[in-house]
């Protein structure tokens, strides 16, 4: 074979060498479908990659779940890519019109799926805990231990006997394999975003530690859900407490009580729980709930009133008074008022019928 032949068949080889790598790298690289022609998009599937995982095992799952071509030209991807080392575990929605780097990417970067919840302001330890039990994302039991468990609650900065009032309320993207810990850790570093310095400089100024700041929000918050009576409602607890009258709250009560089945009733008032406001004077021994941002601020910067009392309209709304008289009349128009038309609206279901025969 002359020089000139032997050219012509090196070309040639380079040539199909060519072709043919460039056909596997279309095979490896480009989606398993094409979006642009598929008469609909691909079905996005949650992937779960446990804690152990191989690399190997993932392209396994990866290629029968029919997201790549191809589970060998996966794993010589993620190798050259440094990527095969470690993915972190958790879930994936991937499709198969992702391009094989977009996935290996998504998976090396950790890229999970979030699940948004939601944590009501005024809402209990207790009830965040079953919240994200019933989501599936922590086990209640766990977190409620944790809550109240002190070496836990030191590492987040804080001597106090638990958690309640802390776990600021927000709606969170929590993953799948998130821990109990790192869904506190993370509600409290919240709390400290919405506390802030300036807010913090507040209470100083007005004698308040944090703890007392979140113990009267908590009140605060389980007293009202208007946002234009919480000042007003703060104002009424700063006058008591300055005058070393008790705060008689109902929420504080309740929250003292082992058991309770939505009637407070007057045995309750004379508890001797330190939670009951009627018989102790000042603020509970801690926040009785999980106040939000505007109960927190409410707390500290009190409308500028003499009230002294506060009653329910019945309506979600309340009537507020600085005198004794003033608050009595009210309850005497909304309370007792609404005890009478109750009592007739009874009395009208249960009376008995006549019917007179012709």
């Amino acid at each position: 074979m002359n020089r000139e032949q032997r050219a012509w068949l090196i070309a040639l080889v380079l040539c199909v060498v060519g072709i043919a790598g460039y056909l596997a790298a279309q095979w490896l690289l480009l989606p398993l479908v094409n979006q642009t022609r598929a008469s609909e998009p691909p079905a996005v599937r949650i992937i779960v990659v446990s804690e152990g995982t191989t690399f190997r095992q993932l392209a396994s799952m990866l290629e029968h779940e029919r997201l790549i071509a191809s589970q060998w030209g996966f794993e010589i991807l993620g190798r050259l890519t440094w990527a095969d080392r470690r993915i972190p575990a958790g879930e994936y929605a991937l499709h198969a019109g992702m391009r094989p780097t977009e996935i290996l990417r998504i998976l090396r970067d950790g890229h999970v799926v979030h699940y948004p919840v939601t944590i009501p302001e005024g809402y209990t330890v207790a009830q965040i805990a079953s919240l994200v039990d019933q989501r599936g994302l922590a086990d209640k039991a766990e977190f409620l231990g944790l809550a109240h468990n002190q070496d836990f609650i030191r590492t987040q900065g804080l001597d106090v006997s638990s958690l309640e009032g802390y776990l600021f309320p927000n709606t969170y993207h929590v993953a799948r394999h998130a821990t109990s810990k790192e869904i506190i850790s993370t509600m409290v570093a919240d709390l400290w975003q919405a506390f802030t310095p300036e807010l913090r400089a507040r209470a100083k100024d007005i004698n308040m530690s944090v703890h007392q700041v979140l113990t009267l929000a908590s009140v605060i918050e389980k007293e009202t859900s208007v946002d234009g009576e919480r000042e007003l409602i703060s104002a009424v607890f700063h006058n008591r407490l300055r005058r070393k009258i008790p705060l008689q709250s109902d929420p504080t009560v309740i929250y003292g009580l082992k058991a309770y089945d939505g009637n407070l009733r007057k045995r309750d008032l004379s508890s001797a729980s330190p939670y009951n406001t009627y018989r102790v004077r000042g603020l509970p021994p801690g926040p009785i709930a999980n106040p939000g941002a505007r109960s927190i601020r409410a707390a500290l910067f009190p409308a500028p009133t003499t009230f002294l009392y506060f009653v329910s309209r019945n309506d979600g709304t309340h009537v507020f008074s600085s005198t004794l008289a003033e608050h009595n009349r009210a309850v005497n128009k909304y309370q007792r008022r609404s005890v009478r038309t109750q009592a007739s609206r009874m009395m009208r279901l249960t009376a008995p019928s006549f019917s007179l025969s012709p």
